[in-house]
């Protein structure tokens, strides 16, 4: 039987999928929680849904599996942010589903580009990214003391 996926737009009931997605991978990767982690996992309707940003949440027969999230940036573009994909439906495409769904959602807004924050451990992430248009650009001002790879896909 064909699992059944779907991308979503985030309801409150994802609330705690949202927080457990995104704590698996950074704890799993050895990262700290920091502060603008524990904002937007803690508050997304505030931190980001209100504030013009948007959610996606990856389901596989129903259940969430992948999330992601745009954050509206001062310059009309939209950064991607909080993907994650459980261990067990990472080969699936999710992650390139998440990103078609955060395009979409920013060339209907009219968001003159794409851009991200990573680290360069995140090398199939980063991969990603690459084949799905992504560019390096230079050490950009970020809250994330992880983060030491910037990127950004221009429409």
């Amino acid at each position: 039987m064909t699992a059944h996926i779907e991308i979503v737009p985030y309801a409150p009931g994802h609330a705690a999928a949202w927080r457990s997605l995104n704590e698996d991978w950074l704890i799993a990767g050895g990262y700290a929680l920091e502060a603008k982690d524990q904002l937007v996992l803690g508050d997304p309707q505030g931190s980001i849904l209100d504030r013009g940003g948007f959610i996606f949440i990856a389901g596989r027969d129903g259940e969430p599996v992948g999330c992601c999230s745009l954050m509206a940036m001062t310059d009309g573009g939209y950064e991607v942010g909080k993907m994650a994909v459980v261990e067990a439906a990472r080969g699936l495409n999710l992650g390139w589903r998440l990103l078609e769904a955060c395009e979409a959602a920013a060339r209907t807004a009219g968001a003159p580009r794409l851009y991200l924050e990573t680290n360069k451990a995140q090398t199939h992430a980063i991969a990603l990214y690459r084949r799905f248009g992504f560019v390096d650009l230079p050490p950009q001002p970020t809250p994330y003391a992880r983060c030491d790879v910037w990127m950004e896909k221009r429409f």
